[in-house]
């Protein structure tokens, strides 16, 4: 094996993301999955305009596009009242000024468009039952220490190892993720069993005390994603753990009835507990760096985990490509330019966690009457510096957009 080799920890969406996107540069990469076989847990992702930049600049917008469900409004109910508090149109205007639309998508059909193309690289290196414990290095390579005690040396690694990850507890010693006290609830049913009259082509959201709901439409109209959340104050982190449906419906006696019968309508539902970091400024050791949840893991409220990740992932390729060799400066370059931005939307996932998704009384009307005050345009001028962002920069300027 050469010593060249980019070694990658983690075989999820980030982690697949960065292989395709080195590849494409010219760079062998290897990647190291603990478990046995490449796959996502999980159900439906939210993929605003960044993530089709990251897409095509990763050769895989074409694929991309073909599996995605193109909705046509996020939609904000309150979940006391059932009624609507505002809606952003994701139309032709709203495509124009961020430079590409906004889907949904079944998580593991995202994750099988990048495994397809890595394992369809010859680059691209895939080795399973392999995970990262530790790493060494000695300023001209680095060693992956792999669970069974076996190493594999390459020019440098990179932890997309997830929330848990070993190579950040090497790295930043920063102790456990920190809990959040929200439990959210995931289950996928068919089209058919959706109530009629909530069949929206939207990813909507049903904001409520202490609780939400979200669904969309997944598979071509197949399904329905649904994710339920509310504060219990789970006191440690659980992830896919099956749960009863009593269990799920106690966070939500409280909410309108047109609401409520969505959670009625799930079935084989699971459970995580929410958990995130506070932002960092070092993510880089040498010729080791973090990307993706194992550098800047964040709550669901933006939506934007995956997103971040497969940015990560663009800027790395490209400084990569167009650095002179020197791998720890590449690494340190493409620290500072994802740490702040990363770091922003960790934060303010929290912040409309606490005062869009779960708000009561005085709160929740604030909420409602600025919310509802603002026009479409007004919206894309607030989320702008999100969705139009390529990766490589932390915005670009409608100007340079192209539209699709």
């Amino acid at each position: 094996m050469s010593n060249d080799q980019i070694l990658v920890a983690g075989g999820g969406i980030g982690g697949l993301a960065t292989a395709i996107g080195l590849a494409q540069k010219g760079f062998s990469v290897l990647v190291l999955e603990k478990a046995a076989q490449l796959g996502e847990i999980g159900a439906g992702i939210q993929l605003g305009p960044n993530a089709f930049h990251a897409f095509d600049y990763l050769g895989v917008g074409e694929t991309a596009r073909e599996m995605a469900v193109y909705i046509d409004n996020l939609r904000l109910m309150d979940a006391l009242s059932g009624e609507e508090i505002t809606r952003i149109p994701l139309d032709e205007a709203f495509r124009k000024r961020m430079g590409n639309p906004y889907a949904v998508v079944h998580r593991g059909d995202l994750h099988g468009v990048f495994l397809r193309a890595c394992e369809n690289h010859p680059k691209v290196e895939l080795r399973t039952n392999s995970g990262v414990e530790s790493y060494d290095q000695d300023g001209n390579q680095v060693t992956a220490i792999l669970s069974d005690g076996s190493r594999v040396t390459g020019c440098m690694l990179i932890g997309a190892d997830g929330l848990w990850s070993n190579i950040r507890k090497q790295m930043l010693n920063d102790g456990a993720p920190r809990v959040s006290g929200h439990t959210t609830y995931r289950s996928v049913i068919p089209t058919e069993q959706m109530p009629e009259d909530l069949r929206w082509n939207a990813a909507t959201l049903w904001a409520g005390p202490k609780c939400h709901i979200v669904h969309y439409p997944l598979k071509g109209w197949k399904m329905f994603n649904l994710v339920v959340t509310y504060h219990n104050d789970a006191p440690e982190p659980v992830a896919g753990k099956p749960v009863s449906h009593d269990e799920v419906r106690r966070g939500f006696e409280h909410v309108a009835p047109i609401a409520k019968q969505i959670i009625d309508k799930g079935n084989d539902w699971k459970l995580w507990v929410l958990c995130d970091r506070d932002p960092v400024m070092n993510w880089v050791d040498g010729r080791v760096a973090l990307l993706g949840d194992a550098a800047h893991p964040m709550l669901q409220y933006f939506a934007q985990g995956a997103c971040m990740a497969m940015e990560d992932a663009v800027c790395l390729s490209h400084l990569m490509s167009e650095g002179d060799g020197n791998i720890e400066a590449t690494l340190a370059a493409y620290q500072d330019k994802r740490r702040l931005r990363t770091a922003r939307v960790q934060l303010q996932s929290r912040e409309i966690g606490q005062h869009v998704y779960h708000p009561a009384g005085a709160h929740a009307e604030l909420r409602n009457a600025v919310m509802n005050a603002r026009s479409p345009d007004e919206w894309y001028d607030q989320i702008d510096w999100l969705y139009g962002s390529t990766g490589l920069e932390g915005a670009i300027s409608a100007e340079t957009r192209t539209q699709r």
